[in-house]
């Protein structure tokens, strides 16, 4: 793995299905397949072995949370529990590029996670992207694809 992309915490339709980005107005499936192939038509099995073929991870700064609803805006920041990233980025050296799929995503990780990493892995190249969720609407598909191209170091 080169690179790691991090969302905050799946919705509800994700945990439901047990799949990443599984709401089907999510967008990050048809950047996928825009730019490694890994097309939503694909299974999702598919789709995983796409990423991976492409030396790109997918996971989560949270391990659990409450909240109610998808919105990362309702996470209860009392009940956060992040992922042990330090022992992922200790398994994974060549590991380079850590993309953020949003902002609640990127101020978890740093609140809860870059102060808990060695100097080496808290010197990894961090970028925040724009959310493929259907919540933020502010950007069009295009511009959003447009920043996403950043994976293909």
């Amino acid at each position: 793995m080169r690179v790691l992309i991090l969302g905050s915490m799946p919705g509800e339709m994700s945990l439901c299905m047990n799949q990443y980005y599984a709401h089907k107005q999510n967008v990050f499936w048809k950047m996928m397949g825009e730019l490694i192939g890994a097309r939503p038509e694909l299974g999702y099995e598919q789709r995983i072995a796409r990423l991976q073929a492409s030396k790109i991870g997918l996971w989560d700064v949270l391990m659990s949370c409450q909240r109610n609803g998808s919105l990362d805006s309702a996470i209860d920041h009392a009940t956060i529990q992040p992922n042990d990233l330090a022992t992922l980025y200790a398994k994974h050296p060549s590991l380079t590029h850590v993309f953020f799929n949003g902002a609640k995503a990127e101020e978890t990780y740093r609140r809860f996670v870059l102060p808990k990493l060695t100097a080496d892995q808290a010197h990894l190249h961090y970028e925040r992207l724009p959310s493929t969720s259907p919540a933020h609407a502010a950007m069009s598909y295009q511009e959003k694809l447009k920043a996403w191209r950043q994976i293909l170091i």
